[in-house]
């Protein structure tokens, strides 16, 4: 393999102007949303002193995804996405600016913002299901994979430079400024959607209403393959979730001592950043069922390890190989559900895969701590870690089809349009750019 095809593919910003577009948006929407999460922590602790307070920003922010998604997922299924996505932008937009100006003026209570924090995720929950039609509407088949890996590495890198670019602007301007950016950012958003085409369902329309939501969890439940990855991705965010247990183990086995428990805690991200940029043979390897499966084992012995050493570099180690397991099994989940979902269902599944992405790792996180409370946080990280790992080979055993690929079906239900087709031309010649955890 030449040394080219191992790092991260970026055909996709080659051949496609319109994707390249929709990237430089979503970049930069992604960095002023990691702003603003900040920005919104500091001014609520700053202004209450009080954890319940700084806890409920994360529930603010949790909810909405949960109880807006679902029917937000069937009325992406029935309208424009492009125009859906525009309108969730827009509104995002808003309550960034809202934010801004009781930012300046420092006289809003608490549950004002919180409230503004809601609508604006509201908003997120809603412009979400619609761009996740934009890559395998965008992009061949051979390169959804890639897409979705370039996505996936701008926002492992805006969430590790988003909350220090908000560390300093907020010594330097204070927090006005950094909700006044994130606003602007959403512009870049806009600009990059405003370009395309019209994205309508391919296929019958969602039905209205509950029905509608319906219909979408009886594909989860009826497609083996897609339920399969959630399954999969269940098992290990609920099963072996560990950042709740950092701090209970850091003082068992380390001391106590913060700069360890910083380390903890980038150690993840570095793996998957690092992960994210040579995957390359991931995504150009097509076959995402056996590789999910493997990456999330190796997710939970990964985190068993780190249970059992006590050694700081050692754990450290482990960490990185951990999020870099875990870059490449949520790149894969990715990858299953936006190619195996037809294209009439796909802003409802793609709302069911951000719940359980939202929901899993807080139960996961609470999971931890109760069995931390019985026992020990190293106990709780490695019984964790061996039952993700037995939950994870469950699935295997049951999925024939997740094991055997899922990944390149010849009669590919979500499938993009090759190269040559109408529709991919149509686009190609259009112009745009997307989104971003910061914006949908």
């Amino acid at each position: 393999m030449s040394l080219g095809r191992t790092f991260l593919d970026v055909r996709p910003l080659r051949t496609s102007p319109v994707y390249r577009r929709l990237l430089i948006g979503r970049t930069v929407s992604t960095l002023g949303g990691f702003m603003t999460m900040v920005t919104v922590m500091y001014q609520v602790w700053d202004m209450t002193h009080s954890s319940v307070w700084s806890g409920a920003v994360g529930l603010a922010q949790a909810l909405p995804m949960v109880g807006v998604g679902l029917f937000a997922g069937a009325w992406v299924d029935r309208a424009d996405r492009r125009r859906v996505y525009l309108l969730a932008t827009v509104g995002q937009a808003v309550c960034s600016l809202l934010l801004a100006v009781q930012g300046f003026t420092g006289h809003a209570p608490v549950p004002l913002i919180l409230a503004l924090v809601a609508a604006q995720a509201s908003f997120g929950a809603v412009g979400g299901p619609a761009a996740g039609v934009f890559v395998p509407r965008l992009l061949p088949r051979d390169q959804v994979a890639a897409g979705l890996a370039l996505n996936q590495a701008t926002g492992q890198s805006m969430m590790l430079v988003g909350p220090a670019v908000a560390g300093l602007v907020l010594g330097w301007w204070g927090i006005g400024v950094c909700y006044l950016l994130d606003a602007l950012t959403f512009g870049l958003a806009f600009y990059g959607a405003f370009g395309l085409p019209p994205l309508p369902p391919e296929g019958e329309k969602s039905r209205p209403g509950l029905h509608g939501v319906l219909d979408g969890l009886r594909f989860l439940t009826g497609n083996r393959v897609v339920r399969g990855a959630l399954l999969t991705d269940l098992a290990a965010t609920v099963l072996a979730m560990p950042v709740s247990l950092f701090p209970l183990v850091n003082e068992e086995r380390f001391g106590g001592d913060p700069r360890t428990l910083g380390l903890f805690l980038s150690a993840l991200a570095v793996g998957g950043v690092i992960a994210t940029a040579f995957s390359g043979p991931v995504t150009r390897l097509a076959r995402p069922g056996p590789v999910m499966l493997c990456a999330s084992g190796l997710w939970g012995v990964s985190l068993a390890v780190f249970g059992l050493t006590t050694s700081a570099w050692a754990g450290i180690a482990a960490l990185v190989l951990a999020g870099a397991a875990d870059a490449v099994a949520v790149l894969s989940r990715t990858t299953i559900v936006q190619t195996r979902t037809p294209d009439a269902l796909l802003g409802r599944v793609t709302a069911a895969e951000a719940i359980v992405g939202q929901a899993g790792p807080h139960l996961g996180n609470l999971r931890g701590g109760l069995a931390a409370g019985w026992s020990s946080g190293a106990t709780a990280l490695v019984t964790g870690g061996v039952l993700c790992l037995l939950a994870v080979t469950a699935v295997a055993a049951t999925t024939a089809e997740l094991r055997g690929g899922a990944g390149d079906p010849d009669e590919e239900p979500g499938r993009a349009p090759d190269s040559g087709s109408s529709s991919a031309g149509a686009v190609e010649g259009d112009g745009a750019t997307a989104a971003a955890p910061g914006a949908p």
